[in-house]
């Protein structure tokens, strides 16, 4: 509906389009009460045009309203004043259901769907992982977990069982190749995992301190602490334990000084590089 996709793209008028678009929405209701029409490129789209196109399309009986910003140029306050806007001036908008499909070009595709609904939008059009076209559409985990993490600032439920996010994530990764970088939100490798030493040693001590959500709650098994060349002795001595190890003060000592040194050249420590560890200091006899 934008004059730019109009003149350039599809080489019509308003007019056509509006008839186009009315005609199109006629013949689906043939077939099914549930009609949606999708005005591509509408937030870049004339305010008086879209608002006179979607009053038609509503009239000839489409149920639901999307308005993409097709391309992620608008930010969350252009979406909020945006949606506002046009259901305010849309004289049938109570007869319709509008819906927001957001573009992450700008890194904004969230933080906007998260506005189209605090604005009115009651369908949100999202992708697991935030796959899509260029750099991607909203991602489902966060919108699920921004409703849920912050009830206070968006009150709203989605009905989506979060346990299963994680999973359905790696089920994704492995059917389509593509997997998600390590610091994605939710999901990503990192999302749950600590290596700096003061995070860590918060983490111990009430995993409030740097966690502000359940692992669980999104289907990831536990919080991991990463042990690196910036972990403290608290994380190192909890791993040890927790894999049969009590040390004494010494062997704690020789053995961080061994994870950090090691952390320096392989990045990271696994439990098999930390029974490693504590078996040779184990096996040196105390100087």
């Amino acid at each position: 509906t934008s004059d730019l996709h109009l003149a350039k793209k599809l080489n019509i008028s308003r007019e056509q389009c509006l008839e186009a678009a009315t005609a199109a929405v006629k013949q689906a209701r043939q077939y099914t009460d549930d009609v949606q029409f999708s005005a591509e490129d509408a937030t870049r789209s004339d305010m008086d045009f879209l608002a006179r196109i979607v009053e038609a399309v509503i009239q000839a009986g489409a149920t639901t309203i999307n308005l993409p910003d097709t391309v992620g140029y608008a930010t969350p306050d252009e979406i909020r004043e945006f949606f506002t806007t046009i259901q305010a001036r849309v004289a049938n908008a109570d007869k319709a259901v509008f819906s927001a499909h957001c573009h992450d070009d700008l890194g904004l595709a969230v933080a906007n769907t998260h506005a189209a609904v605090t604005a009115g939008v009651r369908q949100v059009e999202c992708t697991i992982n935030g796959i899509g076209e260029r750099a991607g559409n909203a991602s489902l985990e966060e919108i699920v977990m921004g409703m849920r993490v912050r009830p206070d600032r968006l009150p709203f439920t989605t009905g989506i069982r979060s346990e299963h996010l994680f999973p359905t994530s790696q089920l994704l990764c492995s059917l389509t190749g593509q997997h998600v970088q390590s610091n994605k939100a939710i999901v990503g490798r990192n999302a749950f995992a600590h290596e700096a030493g003061i995070h860590q040693d918060g983490m111990l001590k009430d995993r409030r301190t740097y966690e502000i959500m359940n692992p669980a709650d999104v289907g990831v098994p536990q919080t991991t602490l990463v042990l690196g060349k910036h972990s403290g002795r608290h994380a190192v001595k909890h791993r040890c334990d927790a894999l049969g190890h009590a040390l004494s003060r010494v062997e704690l000592d020789q053995v961080y000084r061994l994870v950090i040194a090691r952390a320096d050249a392989q990045k990271t420590i696994d439990d098999a590089d930390l029974l490693a560890v504590i078996q040779e200091v184990k096996l040196t006899p105390v100087r």
